[in-house]
């Protein structure tokens, strides 16, 4: 039997995303990304087509390496203007009843605590549907935002991350006991204060002793996204992650970053099958291939190589306004995205140019999209699940919501057909329909380790807990 394929709708809230420019196409709805029913429109779709979550990424601050200004950014809507992913979430959850919702928050800049409270009210609102993709961001223009010079160092960020990881299991995991909700009309009692622990933490950048204020979720933990390929971040995902989301473009990198981080994962004490993988992709189907290579050839009329430019000079901190788009890229150390320019570069065996990398990728993006008939783009997506050993897909949106509907009215039957698709939602959270099992973080995961244990204990935070629970 093929092995069955993972989808999520890529987005963002904001005009512009990944295909820089398709804002601009007459048919694209995304200028709508401020309307609830844009959005309701959105999740009815994907849930149709059984995909397993909405992706929505995040930014903060804005894309001004290029040129050394915001103005192509904001000319081209390069992901600005930008809202709140978190806010368009019960929305779509009030209109849907399966399909889950994978959020972005930087940890960089959140705050745990109250970052905590948002991660539960989402869970319990959605009823176990929440996931967080959890980033640090990579953007000066943001640690300006946030009151720094300029950004953290790429690793300390992460050394960071595993910090705040800490204190938001702490928090999520270690403060109220399964039963400590009673909601004793009889007795006038909502909760047992005697299970209701403070929580302490000190560490280098956070220092909490608290209560966390929610009472838990159905997940607890919402499932925890993760997209850094870095080697740094390769350790971080192999520690924290139970989904990875990967941005490149060949089967070779992909192969050996699935094979490499799930090593990591089992080193650590967790199962390789502990980890779903996820490759980004953009695909444009039709019902013959020329139907699907027309309408390409009309959205690539709408890309913009601007916005496209706007988008990778930050995303790698290097400056290509005054490039040779013939000349190769060169690995240069940036304390922005290592991954990306070392898939293009010193991981790569073919040499790209600026010129190349967006001719080739097309629809102002960095990576190949799948073009071709449902059949052909089902051919693809099951070649790239079965040479590389990743689990599916985040499909970026191209022009909205045309394209998420052709793939769910012409791939997903194709794929369902092949036996390599769901025909129906299993039941349970989020966690319990990717993973089967328990709807809270399995035994194995280092968040897991944080739960309150009775035999241990806890005096009101006078005293520290040992260090696997405080």
């Amino acid at each position: 039997m093929p092995k069955e394929i993972r989808l999520n709708a890529f987005d963002m809230n904001s005009v512009g995303h990944i295909q820089h420019g398709m804002w601009s196409h007459p048919r694209d709805q995304s200028p709508r990304y401020t309307d609830i029913e844009y959005w309701q429109h959105l999740a009815r779709t994907a849930e149709r087509g059984l995909f397993d979550a909405i992706f929505l990424a995040d930014i903060i601050g804005v894309y001004d390496v290029y040129g050394g200004s915001p103005a192509a950014s904001i000319r081209g809507a390069v992901q600005i203007p930008i809202n709140d992913p978190l806010l368009v979430v019960p929305v779509m959850a009030a209109v849907t009843k399966n399909i889950g919702f994978g959020v972005t928050s930087n940890a960089t800049y959140e705050t745990p605590y109250l970052f905590a409270r948002r991660l539960s009210t989402l869970d319990h609102l959605t009823k176990g549907r929440a996931g967080w993709n959890i980033v640090t961001g990579y953007l000066d223009s943001a640690a300006r935002a946030m009151g720094l010079d300029r950004q953290i160092e790429h690793d300390d960020r992460y050394d960071l991350a595993d910090e705040y990881m800490e204190a938001i299991y702490k928090l999520l995991e270690g403060n109220w006991e399964d039963d400590a909700v009673l909601a004793d009309r009889v007795n006038r009692t909502y909760a047992d204060p005697a299970k209701v622990h403070v929580i302490n933490h000190v560490g280098r950048r956070h220092r909490i002793n608290a209560i966390h204020l929610s009472e838990p979720s159905p997940q607890r933990t919402p499932v925890l996204f993760q997209a850094g390929v870095s080697g740094r971040g390769r350790a971080f995902a192999a520690r924290h992650a139970e989904c990875i989301f990967l941005a490149t473009s060949t089967k070779d990198n992909v192969r050996t970053l699935v094979k490499d981080v799930r090593a990591q994962a089992v080193k650590s004490g967790r199962k390789a099958e502990d980890i779903v993988v996820f490759a980004s992709r953009a695909v444009v189907v039709g019902r013959t291939r020329k139907e699907a290579e027309e309408k390409f050839a009309e959205y690539k009329s709408y890309g913009s190589v601007e916005g496209a430019l706007a988008h990778f000079a930050s995303s790698v901190g290097i400056d290509y306004a005054k490039e040779d788009l013939d000349a190769p890229l060169r690995h240069e150390h940036t304390n922005s995205m290592q991954s990306i320019l070392e898939a293009l570069t010193t991981r790569s065996s073919e040499q790209w140019t600026l010129r190349k990398l967006l001719g080739e990728m097309g629809i102002g993006s960095r990576t190949r999209p799948f073009v071709g008939s449902a059949e052909e783009v089902a051919d693809e997506l099951q070649s790239w699940v079965e040479d590389t050993g990743i689990d599916g897909f985040n499909l970026s949106r191209v022009v909205t919501p045309e394209g998420l509907e052709d793939f769910v009215d012409l791939v997903v039957p194709t794929l369902q057909e092949r036996g390599a698709y769901k025909t129906a939602y299993r039941e349970g959270t989020l966690r319990q329909k990717l993973f089967g099992g328990s709807a809270r973080l399995p035994k194995t995961h280092v968040g897991a380790s944080y739960r309150h244990r009775p035999e241990i204990g806890v005096d009101g935070g006078r005293t520290p807990l040992p260090a696997t629970v405080a």
